[in-house]
Protein backbone atom coordinates (compact mmCIF):
# COMPACT_ATOMS: atom_id res chain seq x y z
CA UNK A 1 0.00 0.00 0.00
CA UNK A 2 2.75 2.49 0.87
CA UNK A 3 4.48 2.00 -2.64
CA UNK A 4 1.10 2.05 -4.33
CA UNK A 5 0.86 5.37 -2.59
CA UNK A 6 4.65 6.69 -3.13
CA UNK A 7 3.66 5.95 -7.28
CA UNK A 8 0.54 7.86 -6.60
CA UNK A 9 1.91 10.83 -5.25
CA UNK A 10 5.06 10.99 -7.52
CA UNK A 11 2.27 10.80 -10.42
CA UNK A 12 0.47 14.07 -8.98
CA UNK A 13 3.30 15.84 -8.31
CA UNK A 14 4.57 15.19 -11.93
CA UNK A 15 1.11 16.61 -13.14
CA UNK A 16 0.51 19.52 -10.35
CA UNK A 17 4.02 20.64 -11.91
CA UNK A 18 3.43 21.04 -15.29
CA UNK A 19 0.14 22.03 -15.01
CA UNK A 20 1.42 25.02 -12.96
CA UNK A 21 4.24 25.29 -15.31
CA UNK A 22 1.76 25.87 -18.20
CA UNK A 23 -0.68 28.71 -16.17
CA UNK A 24 1.85 30.34 -15.00
CA UNK A 25 3.30 30.85 -18.65
CA UNK A 26 -0.15 31.95 -19.25
CA UNK A 27 -0.46 34.47 -16.88
CA UNK A 28 3.04 35.61 -17.50
CA UNK A 29 2.97 35.30 -21.44
CA UNK A 30 -0.28 36.29 -21.90
CA UNK A 31 -1.15 39.60 -19.70
CA UNK A 32 -2.63 41.53 -21.70
CA UNK A 33 -2.02 45.41 -21.80
CA UNK A 34 -5.18 46.40 -20.79
CA UNK A 35 -6.35 43.74 -18.24
CA UNK A 36 -9.71 44.38 -17.02
CA UNK A 37 -11.53 42.99 -13.74
CA UNK A 38 -13.81 40.68 -14.96
CA UNK A 39 -15.71 40.01 -11.87
CA UNK A 40 -15.90 40.61 -7.56
CA UNK A 41 -15.35 38.79 -5.11
CA UNK A 42 -15.87 39.87 -1.07
CA UNK A 43 -15.69 43.89 -2.36
CA UNK A 44 -14.75 46.49 -4.66
CA UNK A 45 -11.31 46.10 -3.67
CA UNK A 46 -11.61 42.01 -4.16
CA UNK A 47 -10.93 41.15 -7.69
CA UNK A 48 -11.06 38.51 -10.09
CA UNK A 49 -9.41 38.98 -13.69
CA UNK A 50 -10.34 37.36 -16.81
CA UNK A 51 -6.79 35.86 -16.42
CA UNK A 52 -7.81 33.60 -13.09
CA UNK A 53 -10.45 32.12 -15.66
CA UNK A 54 -8.28 31.41 -17.89
CA UNK A 55 -5.23 29.67 -16.11
CA UNK A 56 -7.88 27.62 -13.85
CA UNK A 57 -9.95 26.23 -17.11
CA UNK A 58 -6.21 25.56 -18.10
CA UNK A 59 -5.51 23.67 -15.22
CA UNK A 60 -8.64 21.80 -14.57
CA UNK A 61 -8.38 20.91 -18.47
CA UNK A 62 -5.11 19.71 -18.29
CA UNK A 63 -5.47 16.98 -15.46
CA UNK A 64 -8.95 16.51 -16.63
CA UNK A 65 -7.36 15.09 -19.57
CA UNK A 66 -5.36 12.65 -17.15
CA UNK A 67 -7.47 11.95 -14.58
CA UNK A 68 -10.32 12.52 -15.45
CA UNK A 69 -12.28 10.54 -12.30
CA UNK A 70 -10.68 12.80 -9.46
CA UNK A 71 -12.48 15.91 -8.17
CA UNK A 72 -11.63 19.44 -7.91
CA UNK A 73 -12.04 22.77 -5.69
CA UNK A 74 -11.31 26.03 -7.62
CA UNK A 75 -11.30 29.41 -6.34
CA UNK A 76 -12.84 30.23 -9.55
CA UNK A 77 -15.71 27.90 -9.20
CA UNK A 78 -14.21 24.71 -10.08
CA UNK A 79 -16.15 22.06 -7.82
CA UNK A 80 -17.07 18.43 -8.30
CA UNK A 81 -16.50 15.34 -5.81
CA UNK A 82 -14.78 12.55 -8.29
CA UNK A 83 -14.87 9.04 -7.12
CA UNK A 84 -10.92 8.05 -7.48
CA UNK A 85 -10.24 9.56 -3.54
CA UNK A 86 -8.21 12.34 -5.12
CA UNK A 87 -8.91 16.04 -5.17
CA UNK A 88 -7.90 18.79 -6.78
CA UNK A 89 -7.13 22.39 -4.85
CA UNK A 90 -6.59 24.80 -7.01
CA UNK A 91 -5.38 28.66 -7.05
CA UNK A 92 -4.84 29.92 -10.66
CA UNK A 93 -3.72 33.20 -9.76
CA UNK A 94 -3.00 34.03 -5.91
CA UNK A 95 -2.35 37.48 -5.80
CA UNK A 96 -4.65 38.87 -8.24
CA UNK A 97 -4.05 42.24 -6.94
CA UNK A 98 -0.51 41.94 -7.54
CA UNK A 99 -1.16 40.54 -11.01
CA UNK A 100 -3.32 43.82 -11.93
CA UNK A 101 -0.66 46.22 -10.39
CA UNK A 102 2.40 44.22 -12.53
CA UNK A 103 3.93 43.64 -8.92
CA UNK A 104 5.73 40.20 -8.69
CA UNK A 105 4.46 38.78 -5.73
CA UNK A 106 1.41 36.23 -7.36
CA UNK A 107 1.79 32.57 -7.93
CA UNK A 108 -0.18 29.59 -9.30
CA UNK A 109 -1.14 27.64 -6.03
CA UNK A 110 -2.00 23.30 -6.89
CA UNK A 111 -2.40 21.07 -4.23
CA UNK A 112 -3.88 17.53 -4.55
CA UNK A 113 -5.23 15.50 -1.65
CA UNK A 114 -5.72 11.46 -1.22
CA UNK A 115 -8.59 10.79 1.29
CA UNK A 116 -9.03 14.26 2.57
CA UNK A 117 -4.99 14.55 3.21
CA UNK A 118 -2.93 16.87 1.47
CA UNK A 119 -0.13 14.84 -0.40
CA UNK A 120 1.10 17.31 -3.07
CA UNK A 121 1.86 20.67 -3.24
CA UNK A 122 2.89 23.02 -5.66
CA UNK A 123 3.49 26.43 -5.81
CA UNK A 124 4.95 28.36 -8.92
CA UNK A 125 5.82 32.18 -9.32
CA UNK A 126 7.24 32.96 -12.88
CA UNK A 127 8.04 36.60 -11.93
CA UNK A 128 10.23 35.69 -8.91
CA UNK A 129 11.63 32.32 -10.96
CA UNK A 130 10.39 29.80 -8.05
CA UNK A 131 8.55 26.90 -8.06
CA UNK A 132 8.39 25.43 -4.41
CA UNK A 133 7.04 21.88 -4.32
CA UNK A 134 6.10 19.12 -1.47
CA UNK A 135 5.13 15.26 -1.78
CA UNK A 136 4.04 14.10 1.70
CA UNK A 137 7.07 12.43 3.82
CA UNK A 138 9.38 13.62 1.68
CA UNK A 139 10.32 17.27 1.86
CA UNK A 140 10.01 20.53 0.60
CA UNK A 141 12.13 21.91 -2.79
CA UNK A 142 12.33 25.10 -4.01
CA UNK A 143 13.68 24.81 -8.17
CA UNK A 144 14.40 21.24 -7.38
CA UNK A 145 16.60 21.72 -4.20
CA UNK A 146 15.77 21.30 -0.96
CA UNK A 147 14.40 23.97 1.68
CA UNK A 148 14.37 24.25 5.46
CA UNK A 149 12.90 26.49 7.21
CA UNK A 150 14.91 28.92 9.77
CA UNK A 151 16.11 28.39 13.12
CA UNK A 152 13.86 29.79 15.26
CA UNK A 153 14.98 32.96 16.67
CA UNK A 154 12.83 34.94 20.20
CA UNK A 155 9.81 36.17 19.35
CA UNK A 156 10.72 39.88 19.31
CA UNK A 157 13.47 38.76 16.36
CA UNK A 158 10.92 37.04 14.18
CA UNK A 159 10.03 38.27 11.02
CA UNK A 160 6.17 37.78 10.97
CA UNK A 161 4.07 37.81 7.70
CA UNK A 162 0.58 38.32 7.47
CA UNK A 163 -2.54 39.58 5.14
CA UNK A 164 -5.56 41.43 5.04
CA UNK A 165 -9.05 40.74 4.36
CA UNK A 166 -10.35 42.99 1.71
CA UNK A 167 -13.69 44.08 3.34
CA UNK A 168 -13.16 46.99 5.25
CA UNK A 169 -14.54 46.30 8.81
CA UNK A 170 -12.70 43.20 8.58
CA UNK A 171 -9.17 44.83 7.75
CA UNK A 172 -9.60 47.54 10.59
CA UNK A 173 -9.87 44.99 12.81
CA UNK A 174 -6.55 43.22 11.56
CA UNK A 175 -4.99 46.73 11.50
CA UNK A 176 -5.69 46.94 15.61
CA UNK A 177 -4.03 43.24 15.77
CA UNK A 178 -1.26 44.13 13.69
CA UNK A 179 -0.72 47.48 16.06
CA UNK A 180 -0.24 45.06 18.99
CA UNK A 181 1.75 42.41 17.71
CA UNK A 182 4.26 45.18 15.81
CA UNK A 183 6.22 45.47 19.26
CA UNK A 184 6.59 42.09 20.39
CA UNK A 185 8.08 41.00 17.17
CA UNK A 186 11.09 42.44 14.86
CA UNK A 187 8.99 43.66 12.22
CA UNK A 188 5.78 42.57 9.96
CA UNK A 189 5.56 42.21 6.15
CA UNK A 190 2.60 42.26 3.83
CA UNK A 191 3.31 40.29 0.29
CA UNK A 192 0.21 40.25 -0.78
CA UNK A 193 0.13 36.22 -1.29
CA UNK A 194 -0.80 33.86 1.05
CA UNK A 195 0.78 30.85 -1.22
CA UNK A 196 4.38 32.35 -1.12
CA UNK A 197 3.94 33.73 2.26
CA UNK A 198 3.92 30.04 2.95
CA UNK A 199 6.62 29.14 0.71
CA UNK A 200 8.79 32.00 2.36
CA UNK A 201 8.46 30.40 5.68
CA UNK A 202 9.53 27.37 4.09
CA UNK A 203 12.36 28.65 2.94
CA UNK A 204 13.52 30.75 5.81
CA UNK A 205 12.42 33.82 4.17
CA UNK A 206 9.38 34.96 6.54
CA UNK A 207 10.15 33.13 10.95
CA UNK A 208 6.52 33.05 10.73
CA UNK A 209 3.24 33.82 8.78
CA UNK A 210 -0.27 34.38 10.06
CA UNK A 211 -3.99 35.13 8.71
CA UNK A 212 -7.41 34.95 8.74
CA UNK A 213 -9.94 34.06 6.23
CA UNK A 214 -7.68 32.29 3.84
CA UNK A 215 -9.59 29.38 1.87
CA UNK A 216 -8.69 25.72 1.43
CA UNK A 217 -7.08 27.16 -2.06
CA UNK A 218 -5.22 29.73 -0.37
CA UNK A 219 -3.39 27.13 2.04
CA UNK A 220 -3.45 24.05 0.95
CA UNK A 221 -0.30 23.93 -1.38
CA UNK A 222 1.74 25.93 0.90
CA UNK A 223 0.97 24.65 4.30
CA UNK A 224 2.31 21.37 2.79
CA UNK A 225 5.47 22.93 1.54
CA UNK A 226 5.37 24.67 5.01
CA UNK A 227 5.22 21.64 6.80
CA UNK A 228 7.73 19.37 4.78
CA UNK A 229 10.40 22.40 5.26
CA UNK A 230 10.11 21.52 8.88
CA UNK A 231 7.79 24.38 9.86
CA UNK A 232 4.96 24.00 12.14
CA UNK A 233 1.20 24.91 11.04
CA UNK A 234 -2.13 25.39 12.85
CA UNK A 235 -4.68 27.23 13.61
CA UNK A 236 -6.11 27.59 16.90
CA UNK A 237 -4.64 25.78 19.55
CA UNK A 238 -5.33 22.33 18.82
CA UNK A 239 -7.12 22.65 15.85
CA UNK A 240 -5.06 22.58 12.06
CA UNK A 241 -5.14 25.83 9.51
CA UNK A 242 -8.68 26.60 8.92
CA UNK A 243 -10.51 29.73 7.10
CA UNK A 244 -10.90 30.99 11.21
CA UNK A 245 -7.05 31.29 11.18
CA UNK A 246 -4.15 29.89 9.58
CA UNK A 247 -0.58 30.31 11.42
CA UNK A 248 2.81 28.71 9.92
CA UNK A 249 6.39 29.43 11.63
CA UNK A 250 9.36 27.87 12.89
CA UNK A 251 8.84 25.13 15.50
CA UNK A 252 10.22 27.34 18.47
CA UNK A 253 8.40 30.55 16.92
CA UNK A 254 5.01 28.85 16.44
CA UNK A 255 5.09 27.45 20.29
CA UNK A 256 4.53 31.00 21.25
CA UNK A 257 3.14 32.27 18.32
CA UNK A 258 -0.30 30.82 18.09
CA UNK A 259 -1.29 31.07 21.37
CA UNK A 260 -0.64 34.81 21.36
CA UNK A 261 -2.72 35.06 18.07
CA UNK A 262 -5.11 33.07 20.13
CA UNK A 263 -5.07 35.61 23.04
CA UNK A 264 -5.04 38.78 20.44
CA UNK A 265 -8.34 37.19 18.72
CA UNK A 266 -6.88 36.51 15.33
CA UNK A 267 -9.63 33.95 14.54
CA UNK A 268 -12.43 36.81 14.64
CA UNK A 269 -13.06 40.16 13.53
Amino acid sequence: MSAQLDQLKAELLDIALEAAHRAGSLLQDGRPDDLEVAATKSSTVDVVTEMDVASEKLITGYIAERRPDDGFLGEEGAASAGTTGVRWIVDPLDGTVNYLYGRPDWAVSIAAEHEGETVVGVVASPPRGETFHAALGQGAFRNGRPVRCRPAPPLDQALVGTGFNYVAERRAVQAELVRQLMPRVRDIRRGGSAAIDLCDVARGCLDAFYERGLHPWDRAAGDLIAREAGACTGGRPGRPADDDLTVAASPGVFAVLQPLLDELGAWHD
